[in-house]
């Protein structure tokens, strides 16, 4: 029987044309949820550290901060200014850093200067909530001995110096 029907000739047109309707396909919802399975959010706000002991000196200081969660950061936002005890805000006395890592060391401050520091974590998508703010303290720049006034006899002597700050020392260590 297969070889009667191979030897056959079929006739395959079809007697009538086919009537297809011309259909546009919306694939915007999928292509959203597509993008959104692949896209990263924005960081959450990195936190900062208190000032810890020895990272002051004079002129610069040295800030840390973390982040608290698993987001991808690529690089920080340091911004800083002077603290002012003045009613009006100084706009332009504040500085703004980009930074790779979550530390950064601060130079060409005034001594004995408080200074508020927040962070923000930046990534393709967007930047973070700037941290909670913090307030590092410069070192107190050295005093001034008066040496026309020191006086010594046998068992004591007296030094007189004057700080060369604006904001008051809290002490003095006086080495021998």
């Amino acid at each position: 029987r297969l070889e009667e029907f191979l030897k056959k000739e079929v006739d395959l047109e079809l007697s009538t044309l086919p009537d297809f309707e011309e259909r546009v396909i919306d694939v915007s919802e999928v292509e959203q949820l597509m993008n959104s399975i692949n896209a990263i959010s924005a960081p959450c706000a990195p936190v900062i550290n208190p000032q810890a002991p020895n990272v002051a000196t004079g002129t610069s200081l040295r800030v840390c901060w973390g982040l608290f969660s698993d987001d991808t950061v690529e690089c920080y936002q340091l911004c800083y200014k002077p603290v002012s005890n003045e009613r009006y805000s100084d706009e332009q006395a504040e500085h703004t850093l980009k930074v790779k890592e979550t530390y950064c060391t601060i130079t060409d401050l005034l001594p004995n200067t408080q200074y508020e520091f927040w962070v923000s974590a930046l990534n393709a998508s967007g930047i973070s909530p700037p941290s909670e703010r913090a307030v590092y303290v410069t070192a107190p720049s050295p005093p001034t001995i008066k040496s026309k006034k020191i006086r010594s006899c046998e068992n004591a002597a007296l030094v007189c110096w004057e700080s060369r700050d604006i904001n008051p020392v809290d002490s003095y260590t006086v080495e021998l």
